[in-house]
């Protein structure tokens, strides 16, 4: 069974995540633009913020799935840090780190029970 605790970190590092992507998206890599508004990086970070966003509903409502999906979340969070430290920046740097701590607290989750 997963501790409680555990899984109300993880959706608050998932929303958390969701929230500083998104920012960053919208605020400073749409206002940015050339390499910051690029497909490749636009539509992961698109990925990240949706992927945060279902991976704390699925933990929140205890789907049997939730653990799969962490396990997706984690690879997008390490996509989407790898892709902000690419471009640069003190925002995306921000972002990166946030992306780094999510993708390490939904890892964890995944380990916590088998994926379904």
């Amino acid at each position: 069974m997963k501790n409680p605790a555990n899984i109300e970190t993880c959706i608050s590092t998932c929303r958390e995540c969701r929230d500083e992507c998104q920012t960053t998206l919208f605020r400073h890599c749409l206002e940015t633009g050339g390499k910051h508004v690029e497909a490749k990086h636009f539509r992961l970070m698109a990925d990240c913020i949706q992927i945060c966003e279902t991976a704390a509903d699925f933990m929140m409502r205890c789907s049997e799935m939730d653990a799969a999906i962490c396990v997706a979340c984690a690879t997008i969070c390490d996509a989407c840090a790898k892709s902000c430290d690419q471009i640069g920046g003190e925002q995306l740097k921000r972002c990166a780190e946030m992306c780094r701590q999510c993708s390490a607290a939904c890892r964890e989750m995944g380990k916590t029970r088998k994926v379904a």
